[in-house]
């Protein structure tokens, strides 16, 4: 019977452990290059980062040639060093959110072993490795995912600091996990020191120790949180005397507690996100919080801290008058691992599971079954000229969901013979579901991201020509033509730059049509609407190139240059 379960717990061993995680590595890195970038995060950032290296002012952050304070440039800054190293491309843009994102699966995976076995340890990594949030977070140029790998790392520092025996080990686990909220501070701002803060807050009223305050080593991780965010604050207000009202007041005062930004949504915005985005295992949350309440009340309770943490930080955003999808990604970690610990409960040590489990499994065989039926009502909204893209996205999520059933059927199957093998195949599934159908976007994808128009255009464009972007900002465009834009009339979300540098845009669409006139060597790029009124106009215009959503225009006594 010991030799039995000696063999059944083998999976854990080292060996297999490495070599699963590097087949895990290369589907997770290998597909950051087959989809080109989309709006508008994934564009914005990436052409932040390439203005920074190209222009070599590494304080103050530019989009699109104007002042942008709206977030600090922890990524902007890693993004234009993985361009210098690397190249400007679309892997090198999405390598900072995929490799916070995977070393984050890594620290989940070490920290839950260390305070609750190999084997929650090892479940705690599946269950993230496998949330479809979380994987399709780690493959978006976004700042969501950055702020979340340094919220869950001063995370894990804080669980092990409390757990730690040892005085001098506690501090230095508290340094680092100071320095990890610096760097969430300086990914996304005051939120990646508030959201410890509160939780903690929220911890010792709940579990009412107050102990642990004692033990955060205030004074000398406050010094140590202000040596690494001080300098960049100081020295961008100093070159930039706006930069402070603009970024507490309007970017997180007005964020939270007004609609300045038009993100705004109901309560139970982040309801159905959170059953989508940790769909695999919700039903494991319900068991997974009632054995954090039993632990609560002890000196130090660290599953109860992950519960807090989920808890505080849905609720805030909740309550926010701000709402985007990637908010609540930082909860993922922490649910994962509570249900890792639930999991290794459920195993016991049979290392097999009831038939709950293999029900569950069944079912999402089945439903991936059924998935195929409503696959023909993808792109009945599509344009025109988009359908057969949205054709060629349902042979994508066919594959993605014939994965997910295989598996979830050798998960059933394995059920009772080797449980933590059945667990794995089922993480494995929705792995491979949500990589496939991620990748697989960019059928659709392609067509938002004006690459196609950008690369016609580029090659008769000279190096230095003025370029207006009438009544829109793309927020892909300037980075795969490599140039920035004049905006004219609408500045969209430029608003402050412009207005900051008043000289480097057209206020109005009557100023545009005046320089046109006047400027015999420039493009423009607008929506095609809008080059239809300015055709009914008489302005003289001739389109060099259109897509689907965009039309690019120079001016007609503009000569035909080749680009030097």
């Amino acid at each position: 019977m010991e030799l039995e379960q000696t063999k059944r717990l083998n999976l854990l061993s080292p060996s297999k452990i490495l070599l699963l995680a590097l087949i895990y590595a290369l589907l997770w890195f290998g597909t950051l290059n087959y989809r080109h970038l989309i709006p508008s995060d994934e564009g914005r950032y990436a052409e932040m980062a390439r203005e920074m290296l190209v222009t070599g002012d590494w304080v103050t952050p530019r989009y699109n040639g104007y002042k942008y304070f709206e977030k600090p440039p922890l990524q902007v800054w890693a993004t234009a060093l993985a361009f210098k190293a690397f190249g400007i491309g679309d892997w090198q843009a999405r390598l900072w959110t995929a490799l916070t994102g995977f070393l984050t699966i890594i620290a989940v995976g070490l920290t839950s072993a260390k305070l609750y076995g190999s084997r929650a340890g090892f479940l705690s990594a599946a269950v993230l490795a496998s949330s479809p949030m979380w994987i399709i977070s780690g493959h978006m140029n976004s700042l969501d995912m950055g702020l979340s790998a340094f919220l869950v790392a001063a995370l894990c520092s804080l669980l092990l600091a409390q757990s730690s025996q040892s005085k001098s080990s506690t501090r230095h686990w508290m340094w680092l996990c100071w320095t990890f909220m610096a760097l969430a501070t300086l990914s996304k701002g005051l939120i990646g020191g508030a959201i410890p803060a509160m939780v903690l807050i929220a911890y010792s009223f709940t579990n009412w120790d107050w102990k642990i305050w004692k033990r955060l080593h205030i004074v000398s991780g406050m010094l140590l949180f202000l040596v690494i965010t001080a300098p960049w604050f100081l020295l961008v207000a100093q070159r930039n005397p706006e930069f402070l009202e603009f970024f507490f007041i309007h970017e997180h005062l007005q964020r939270f507690t007004q609609n300045a930004h038009s993100r705004t949504g109901p309560v139970y915005y982040f309801i159905p996100l959170l059953v989508v985005g940790f769909l695999p295992w919700v039903m494991q949350l319900s068991g997974a919080f009632r054995k954090a309440w039993r632990t609560h009340c002890r000196d130090f309770s660290s599953s109860w801290l992950l519960a807090c943490w989920s808890a505080v930080i849905f609720a805030f955003f909740s309550a926010s008058h701000s709402k985007l999808p990637g908010y609540i990604i930082p909860i993922f970690p922490a649910l994962a691992m509570l249900v890792g610990i639930k999991l290794d409960q459920l195993l016991g040590q049979s290392n097999s599971l009831g038939v709950s489990w293999k029900l569950q499994a069944i079912a999402f065989a089945i439903l991936s079954a059924v998935g195929f039926g409503f696959l023909s009502e993808i792109g009945r909204q599509a344009r025109p000229d988009e359908i057969m893209a949205y054709a060629q996205y349902t042979q994508w999520v066919v594959a993605a969901l014939i994965a997910l059933m295989i598996f979830s059927l050798l998960a059933a199957w394995q059920s009772k013979r080797n449980g933590l093998l059945s667990i794995a195949s089922f993480a494995g599934g929705f792995f491979l579901c949500a990589i496939i159908a991620g990748t697989g976007h960019e059928t659709l994808g392609r067509a938002v991201s004006g690459v196609d128009l950008a690369e016609r255009v580029k090659v008769n464009l000279p190096e230095k020509v003025n370029f207006y972007s009438v009544n829109i900002l793309d927020h892909t465009m300037p980075f795969y033509l490599g140039r920035t834009m004049i905006m004219v009339q609408s500045p969209d979300e430029l608003e402050f730059g412009v207005h900051q540098e008043p000289g480097l845009w057209l206020a109005t669409l009557a100023a545009f049509i005046t320089r046109w006139k006047e400027d015999s060597t420039a493009y423009a790029l607008m929506v095609p609407e809008q080059y239809i009124e300015l055709q009914k106009q008489g302005l003289p215009m001739q389109e060099v190139g259109r897509d689907s959503r965009r039309v690019i225009v120079k001016h007609p006594d503009f000569a035909n240059p080749t680009k030097p």
